[in-house]
Parts: C-alpha cells; structure tokens; sequence
C-alpha cells in the first residue's frame, strides 16, 4: 500500500479572513486597509465623509484579488456603528478582525475644555470601539473558546503620548488613555473568544496644519532618527492579528518617540 502524500492541491483553501477596518478611506487608515489585503484579508472600508476615497480603496483592494466593500457610519451616532457588523457580514462574512483605527482628533486643553468636545471624542474614539467589541463577541462562536482557530480579535489604535504624556489635545488624550483601559478590561472581560490588544502609533503622516519641515523635524525626534511610518503600523496590525498568544497589551510603534520627554505636542515644537 503506499501512503499518498498531502500536498497543498489536495487540502481544501482556506476561508478568506475578513477585517472591519474604521476610518479606512483615509490615511492611515487606507494604508491598513490593503496591507491586510495585499496577506490576503477580505475587508470592510468603514468610511465617515470621505465616500469616493473609500470607493478608491475598495476598488484597489479589489484590483489585488480580494473582496472589500464600503459601509457608511457615524461613530458618534451608537445606533449606526451597531449597524456595521451586521453590514459586513451580510457583505463578506463574519470579521475575525476589527481595527478600531477612526478617532477625532481636536484641540483643547485644561483652560477651555468642555462638556461638548469631550463628550463628543469619547462617544467616538471610546464608545464606538467599545461597542464594536461586544458585537464581535456576540458574533464569534461559542466554539472558539476551546478553537484558538476560531478565536477573533480587536486592535484598538491608540497613541504614544499615552507613555509620554503632555497636556495638550486634552479631551483627546483622555478617550485614548480610556480606550487604552479599555483595552485592558476588554481583554479579560472577551477571553477566550476574542482577545483585544493595543497598537500604538508615532506621528506617522503630516497634518493638514503642519509643514513638510516641520513634520521631518519631528521625525527626527526620536532615538531612531525617525519615528513611524504608514507600512510600520500596518506590519504590527497583520502581526497582532495572528499573534494567537497576544492580548491585553499594547504595542508601541514610534520609533522610540516616547522615549523623548516633551513640554507639549510636537505638533506645537516643529509646526514652522
């Protein structure tokens, strides 16, 4: 008798991944967005305003031979973002993956903050990724406690001032360092089903209110002459979905910019 041998012709493909990616129409949120579909992920483009950026992404993702779809949502509006995961499954199947990556981002500090900013950033950067979470443990199956194979996972985009903390962006700062708990909480709180991590970004692209100059200054800052870019972040999101024994924990991706003290954001020492 001879024994055949199980080649990759032989085995069944395997079902593609899908990933729920917020604020995937733009920037940061983009470059995640076919990262995880150039390895092979089907994705949902969660957009706020920018449609026709997100019909861009979804075209391009497209182009690489995977499946994507653009799905509109207010996340400061809790009855739209429980909308989205029954979107995208009706669209691509059950997420394994959601990248909580949309956050508002505005000024204030502790001379003018208010009821109306921060209430209006925690809704979004905390309650929608909050909400977000629940509804991808609901949605992956009782099986996955015992099938690591089955097991999702929800990667909260969070910011390395939390380490290196200035009092600038206050009401800002403040959802992030509640997300950041949050992900603490959420990690006990969703085990073994899911398991819920942190990702931590530098300044990694220019802001609309910053100079070349002054974005490349700030680079600088850092022990690594350069603090993160786009394909950094996206390489340690596409880790973190697959790092089976990773949760709870955050991952800082900044070049060492939090190793650099400042007196306020850098935005305010490298703007000129």
């Amino acid at each position: 008798m001879t024994a055949s041998l199980d080649t990759a012709a032989d085995r069944a493909p395997e079902m593609p991944r899908v990933v729920l990616i917020t604020g995937a129409a733009r920037r940061i949120g983009r470059a995640l967005a076919l990262g995880f579909a150039a390895r092979g992920w089907d994705v949902a483009v969660h957009y706020g305003a920018s449609r026709e950026e997100a019909d861009e992404v979804v075209a391009q993702i497209a182009a690489l031979g995977r499946r994507a779809v653009a799905l509109h949502a207010e996340l400061g509006d809790e009855a739209q973002v429980e909308r989205l995961l029954p979107a995208c499954v009706a669209a691509l199947g059950r997420p394994v993956c959601i990248v909580n990556n949309a956050s508002r981002f505005e000024e204030d500090t502790a001379c003018n903050v208010g009821y109306d900013l921060l209430l209006k950033l925690t809704a979004m950067n905390l309650g929608a990724p909050l909400v977000l979470a629940r509804m991808l443990f609901e949605a992956t199956p009782e099986a996955a406690r015992i099938d690591e194979s089955q097991r999702a996972v929800v990667i909260n985009v969070l910011d390395q001032k939390l380490y290196n903390m200035n009092p600038d962006y206050l009401s800002y700062t403040l959802s992030k360092a509640a997300l950041q708990t949050a992900t603490v909480a959420l990690a006990q709180a969703l085990a073994p089903k899911v398991r819920v991590v942190g990702l931590a970004p530098g300044l990694t692209m220019q802001s609309a209110d910053q100079t070349q100059d002054g974005f490349e200054a700030a680079h600088r800052i850092t022990p690594l002459g350069r603090a993160s870019r786009p394909e950094d972040i996206v390489a340690a999101a596409l880790y973190l979905a697959d790092a089976a024994g990773v949760t709870g924990t955050t991952l800082v991706v900044d070049g060492g910019q939090h190793l650099v003290p400042l007196p306020r954001d850098v935005m305010f020492l490298t703007g000129a």
